[in-house]
């Protein structure tokens, strides 16, 4: 786009640049992805201020700058940059008639479910999707302004931290197709109420084109409050389940040694088997919900089937397994926590954990949970023990407390850290060959640098079947 058209779709005026520029790359909102032809987004912030890199993005090759004032190099000036940054990705979007613009959500799995269909749609044609989470008002039209004329998917995972943000976000970028994953507790503190984040996920739905302009709802049977959602669109509706009947079937549903599932695909009388690599049981919820998108899209299942099973973890600490050349195994799931994650992700610790072996919690803190964190952190706490876990290391304050009261009295030993740099000394002495490790917190407790720090000693190894 010329710097002309998009200050015509976006409400601007350029700035010390003819309206002939072409912007020909992504149009990014962090100087250090700038790529040459891009543009950058200069956003306003308490303690840094994109402003301030724009001189510096330029030389980095953009061509551009999206700025609320003049900045001495080539702009386009707006009153508000956010929101501007918005509606120049949803002129991207229409100027892309052949994509078919895909919609994640969920509480729980839909970083997942984006990062499989982001690896299964590529075999039917030329796929862009979120990297890593960038769920949000700025990380979707980065997301989007990496899309390009043949482009056939473009998956967007969407995020909310409250009700009408996924609504807004569906105004930046119409989904064809959504999916939602699942309704758990994550930003309960948040949304007050678990209705609450019922009814935001469900905006996704209801943004949907009629069935006959080619709306698809992807909804999991599996959960109450996701299934009831069919009545608030006027898509078609395709539902997939392993508990509940529905359209898309994952039967016969096992797992291996390291924990990772292999089941029966079933939809419209066919079946194709399965074998994930990915671990953890609820993985074949998110796998079910990816190979939903892409039977209802038209494809065959046994092509879908195959690429599902291909599929691996991509985003950092995100079910990502390691086995160092001790024997220790460590599971990095600590790039986010919500009280659903938890409880999965303590499912898969102990699926993977085998006779001999002693499981090990690294728990942080979870947050936004509000008033329920007290007892949610206790919940999990007594899971760790449920599970039988050998030892737990709880990271954090009066929460942390909370996971360590509910596995005291079991056969877990516990022991609490104030910090990461407390928890690393707890750890680095009292792993032992043949442990089998999870590290999950919500992203703001840090533990991803601490999951590093126990695959890097003493020299690790990438897990194998």
């Amino acid at each position: 786009m010329t710097l002309e058209e998009i200050s015509a779709a976006i409400g601007g005026a350029v700035h010390d640049a003819p309206d002939t520029v072409i912007v020909t790359a992504p149009v990014v909102f962090d100087s250090r992805r700038v790529e040459p032809g891009g543009m950058f987004v200069a956003l306003p912030g308490e303690r840094v201020d994109g402003h301030d890199y724009a001189a510096q993005a330029v030389e980095a090759g953009a061509v551009a700058v999206l700025a609320s004032r003049p900045v001495g190099v080539p702009a386009v000036v707006v009153e508000d940059v956010p929101a501007a940054y918005g509606r120049l990705a949803r002129a991207v979007v229409d100027r892309l008639p052949e994509t078919t613009v895909i919609g994640v959500t969920g509480s729980v799995g839909k970083t997942s479910t984006k990062d499989i269909l982001a690896q299964v749609l590529p075999v039917f044609g030329p796929t862009v999707a979120n990297r890593g989470s960038n769920n949000n008002e700025l990380g979707l039209p980065y997301t989007v302004t990496r899309a390009a004329n043949g482009t056939h998917y473009l998956v967007l995972e969407m995020g909310a931290r409250g009700i009408g943000h996924v609504a807004y976000l569906t105004r930046i970028a119409p989904p064809a197709v959504s999916v939602v994953t699942r309704v758990g507790h994550a930003h309960l503190g948040e949304f007050g109420s678990v209705a609450n984040i019922a009814q935001a996920k469900g905006e996704i739905v209801e943004a949907l084109p009629a069935t006959h302009d080619g709306g698809l709802a992807v909804l999991n049977a599996d959960d109450e409050l996701v299934a009831a959602m069919a009545s608030r669109t006027r898509a078609r509706v395709l539902t997939y389940g392993i508990d509940n009947p529905a359209d898309v079937r994952a039967e016969n549903v096992t797992l291996d040694g390291l924990g990772r599932a292999s089941f029966r695909l079933v939809h419209d009388g066919q079946t194709a088997e399965v074998r994930l690599r990915l671990y953890g049981l609820h993985q074949a919820s998110n796998a079910l919900a990816a190979a939903s998108v892409a039977l209802g899209l038209g494809h065959p299942i046994e092509a879908v089937a195959e690429a599902v099973s291909r599929a691996e973890a991509v985003s950092p600490g995100r079910m990502q397994v390691t086995t160092r050349a001790d024997g220790v195994t460590i599971i990095n799931d600590a790039y986010n926590a919500a009280p659903d994650a938890m409880r999965a992700a303590m499912r898969a610790l102990h699926g993977m954990t085998r006779d001999g072996q002693r499981a090990v919690v690294v728990l942080g803190e979870m947050a936004e949970l509000g008033e329920h964190a007290p007892q949610v952190h206790r919940e999990i706490g007594q899971q760790v023990a449920e599970i039988g876990a050998g030892w737990l290391v709880a990271i954090g304050g009066t929460d942390a407390d909370q996971y360590a009261a509910g596995a005291a009295g079991s056969g877990t030993v516990v022991d609490r850290a104030a910090d990461v740099a407390q928890a690393w000394e707890l750890l680095r002495r009292g792993v032992r060959p043949g442990d089998v490790v999870l590290v999950k917190a919500s992203n703001s407790a840090g533990l991803l640098a601490l999951a590093d720090k126990l695959i890097e000693e003493p020299g690790a190894v990438t897990a194998q079947a």
